[in-house]
């Protein structure tokens, strides 16, 4: 980068009296005589930009369905997936299931979400903390929780208990990864400067930690409610009696992809959804960040 920065000060070829148009534009390089600077970042933000590719999918879906290409046995058409929808809204069965897998997504990623942020300034804003912890959270770091479910089973046996602990198991590690990342990344500078205007603990933490440590935070969420779904999906089809992964395991008992379907397209939408809420949130707590993201 260093060698683009003469030419930027330089700035436009000075004009010398008497000499040709055509040979100043020359001098003064491609810049001058388009007008205009080349764009390197991304361009634009869309409003909406994010619905287009999932709108691109389920147009590619229901032109394959629709030409035949599609064979309904293997992947019910999306004419049958809302069909089948509006049955399952109409008896009440759709939303009864939506609603225990939301309380079941939501208890694992508060109780994660809690744990991961306390593990992480725990473990990044003291020595001691750090040794004993962030040695013990790698390591789970590199067990899926997933393989831990024989022994949850064995510990707190099939019930709610055991499905809200798996999920906030994944929760947490991707919320301390995060978040004791992005506090131990923060300039050393900062914290020196905070020492020299004599800032007690909790002034520390409020103008320093906070801000440093958000993006990380926000990075943490986002991957952790990611997380909550991903639990969710395996944790209701052992041994459940409700939840959308419940009524999918149904399905597959009779051979109804068009259930199946529903419940993969829920899973989809409040997944898509909870993201994109935590990117919302995450634009307005920083807003003052300039970032190619927009």
């Amino acid at each position: 980068m260093t060698d683009l920065l003469p030419t930027a000060r330089s700035g436009p070829a000075p004009l010398i009296k008497g000499a040709p148009a055509e040979d100043t534009a020359r001098r003064a390089g491609p810049a001058v005589v388009r007008g205009t600077r080349r764009r390197l970042g991304p361009g634009r933000t869309v409003p909406f930009g994010r619905l287009i590719g999932p709108v691109l999918l389920v147009a590619l879906w229901w032109a394959a369905s629709a030409s035949g290409h599609l064979d309904p046995r293997i992947l019910s058409g999306p004419g049958s997936v809302l069909s089948t929808a509006a049955d399952l809204v109409a008896t009440g069965r759709l939303q009864d299931n939506v609603l225990i897998s939301l309380q079941r997504a939501g208890l694992g990623l508060l109780f994660g979400a809690t744990a991961g942020v306390v593990l992480a300034v725990t473990a990044g804003l003291s020595r001691s903390g750090e040794y004993l912890l962030d040695g013990p959270l790698q390591i789970k770091r590199a067990i899926p929780s997933l393989a831990m479910l024989p022994l949850l089973i064995l510990w707190l046996g099939i019930g709610e208990q055991m499905k809200v602990t798996v999920i906030a198991l994944g929760v947490a590690v991707n919320m301390y990864i995060n978040t004791y990342a992005s506090l131990t990344s923060i300039d050393s500078r900062y914290v020196e400067l905070a020492e020299g205007l004599d800032l007690g603990r909790a002034q520390f933490l409020r103008k320093v930690v906070v801000p440093g440590s958000l993006p990380g935070f926000f990075v943490g969420l986002r991957l952790g409610v990611t997380s909550s779904w991903l639990g969710l999906i395996v944790v209701e089809q052992i041994n459940s009696t409700s939840g959308i992964g419940y009524m999918m395991f149904q399905a597959q008992q009779y051979a109804q992809s068009d259930v199946i379907i529903v419940g993969l397209v829920a899973y989809g939408i409040f997944g898509f959804a909870s993201d994109a809420g935590v990117r919302v949130i995450e634009r307005k707590v920083l807003s003052w960040r300039r970032t190619l993201a927009g």
